[in-house]
């Protein structure tokens, strides 16, 4: 546990294409906590994921941080961990390792299918805009347009492969895994030792804050709460 006097320096690591806004409804206690919130950048050619997470650790200038990535987010930080010595490692709607991909993706990854992905997912946004009717659709657009900025094709293209390519075979046992029971990105059902919130979906960091904001200071302290298996 941290000296009760000791300030830790928390940064915030969005999930794929999305800027640092999907954290803006979460507290920590300001005398506890500092918050850090890192953007991605745009991925040299052929970058490897290592390289990439060896970059992004020149944002990070304090010492045993505490690392927080959401869906891709939370590879990236896992990569990040390896050449940081940090407080604590916790990771939202993510996996630990490919075991934890869905079967969708690990046929991806064979196959290499996911390489016929990128273009739709940059056209996605604004086509989805343009076509929204009704009140609660025109309102997910205005949310995907304000969350998911991050456009350029060079980085799309990298992140999803560095998803599904990514070369974990053993799981970060240290590490905190928050995780919803409804994400339909990463189903509930490949993911092993995890905290579950209940009816949380992939984008829960954003419309279920309110849980983070309750649990999130005692899981950076102490590290533990029920897991499900």
């Amino acid at each position: 546990m941290a000296d009760k006097k000791q300030v830790l320096h928390v940064y915030f690591m969005p999930g794929m294409a999305a800027n640092p806004t999907i954290f803006e409804h979460i507290k920590l206690p300001p005398d506890r906590f500092k918050v850090h919130y890192l953007k991605w950048i745009i991925p040299e050619k052929a970058e490897s994921l290592k390289a990439y997470a060896l970059r992004m650790n020149s944002f990070v200038t304090h010492e045993r941080p505490v690392l927080v990535g959401v869906s891709f987010g939370g590879i990236l930080v896992q990569e990040m961990s390896k050449y940081l010595e940090v407080y604590r490692l916790i990771i939202i709607s993510s996996v630990k390792c490919r075991e934890e991909l869905p079967r969708r993706m690990r046929f991806a990854a064979k196959t290499g299918a996911f390489k016929l992905l990128p273009t739709g997912l940059l056209n996605f946004v604004d086509h989805f805009e343009k076509v929204a009717f009704g009140k609660y659709l025109k309102k997910r657009a205005a949310l995907y347009r304000q969350y998911l900025s991050v456009r350029d094709k060079r980085y799309i293209n990298w992140a999803i492969r560095n998803t599904v390519l990514w070369d974990c075979d053993k799981a970060n046992k240290e590490l905190v895994h928050i995780h919803g029971d409804k994400d339909e990105i990463f189903p509930a059902k490949y993911i092993k030792d995890y905290i579950n919130v209940e009816g949380g979906t992939h984008i829960m960091v954003i419309n279920r804050f309110r849980w983070f904001n309750e649990h999130l200071p005692s899981l950076i302290l102490e590290g533990k709460m029920e897991l499900r298996n």
